[in-house]
């Protein structure tokens, strides 16, 4: 039974993308310290990516960090002012807390020769090809730097517009990236298996299959983060509570045809190797609910915008946040 306070918080997230405040402010709108402000133009960019920054950094991932806030960053700032108490729909606090945390929205980042040992060009697109491959890495250095700074590979073309051409990137080059703590590959765990925690063992993770977010809870059942998220197939995923069973680092995926698209394991499937283009990214957290996971992903720029097999999809980078939020023996609400 998912309790009131959870069922509560849940509900009040927004479904459809926020509208621009009226001109004459609802005095719900204000704070408490008699402050509004309304969500940034289009046009500014540099703010934009400063509360994206901001969110990313307090475990709100808005989606790419882009410098437009879409539906994951308006969901984001939703939970981030309910959980504060401040009214969904003014953007001061943000506005002003994320110019303070991040004066600078942008950093540089230079190609190192260790970083080609992650990139996999002619990585297949077939399962029976890509199980013959040693490892699933990016298909490009632009698609690494993209992970590895929380964006995508058109903002970062967009971004170093007036510099050389990012199509053939090589170690040496150096290119400008959002100013977020990076994802680095190179340090996560290979094989790594987390166990039950005192603490971390009784939060809570919340999936809302409609608003395509995953709110975290802790021991108290407050919550604390929240990620978008791409669900399972509703006919895949009993609705209720379930548990985390278990969380590994690099996991080899089982690509089975009749298991991904009816729910049933066959005799008939490759499998594929480790890496950060495997289906199932950088990370598998199973369940109670045998064969379906919380995992990563290859295709970050898929996450909320299509339904997964069966299992609920994290981009990469914040799949890594995972051991850190909850471990085995949490609850797994999915309404």
């Amino acid at each position: 039974m998912i309790r009131p306070a959870l069922l509560a918080f849940l509900t009040a997230l927004p479904l459809a993308a926020q509208v621009p405040a009226p001109k004459a402010i609802p005095a719900d709108l204000i704070d408490s310290n008699g402050n509004y402000a309304p969500i940034p133009d289009k046009t500014e960019v540099d703010t934009i990516v400063r509360i994206q920054i901001y969110l990313d950094e307090h475990n709100h991932g808005p989606g790419n960090i882009d410098g437009r806030l879409g539906e994951f960053g308006k969901k984001a700032a939703s939970v981030y002012n309910q959980i504060r108490g401040i009214p969904v729909g003014n953007w001061h606090s943000l506005i002003e807390s994320s110019s303070k945390a991040v004066p600078e929205p942008y950093t540089t980042y230079t190609i190192q020769e260790n970083d080609l040992k992650y990139v996999t060009p002619a990585l297949p697109t077939k399962p029976q090809d890509q199980a013959k491959a040693k490892y699933m890495g990016y298909r490009s250095l632009l698609e690494f730097v993209g992970e590895r700074y929380h964006t995508s590979e058109e903002f970062l073309v967009w971004l170093n517009k007036d510099g050389p051409s990012l199509s053939k990137l090589d170690p040496g080059n150096t290119l400008q990236v959002p100013n977020v703590t990076p994802f680095k590959i190179e340090e996560w765990p290979k094989h790594s298996k987390w166990d039950k925690d005192p603490a971390l063992s009784n939060r809570t993770v919340a999936v809302d299959i409609a608003a395509r977010v995953a709110i975290f809870f802790d021991e108290n059942n407050k919550p604390f983060a929240s990620f978008p998220i791409t669900p399972g197939r509703p006919q895949f995923i009993q609705f209720g509570d379930w548990k985390i069973t278990g969380m590994v680092s690099t996991p080899e995926f089982r690509w089975d045809k009749s298991m991904l698209e009816e729910g049933k394991r066959s005799d008939e499937y490759y499998q594929l190797p480790i890496g950060p283009n495997s289906p199932v990214g950088i990370l598998w957290t199973s369940t109670s609910r045998n064969g379906i996971g919380l995992h990563g992903t290859a295709t970050p720029h898929t996450i909320g915008r299509s339904e997964s097999a069966g299992c609920v999809r994290f981009a990469n980078w914040d799949a890594m946040r995972m051991p850190q939020l909850i471990r085995p023996g949490a609850r797994l609400v999915i309404r």
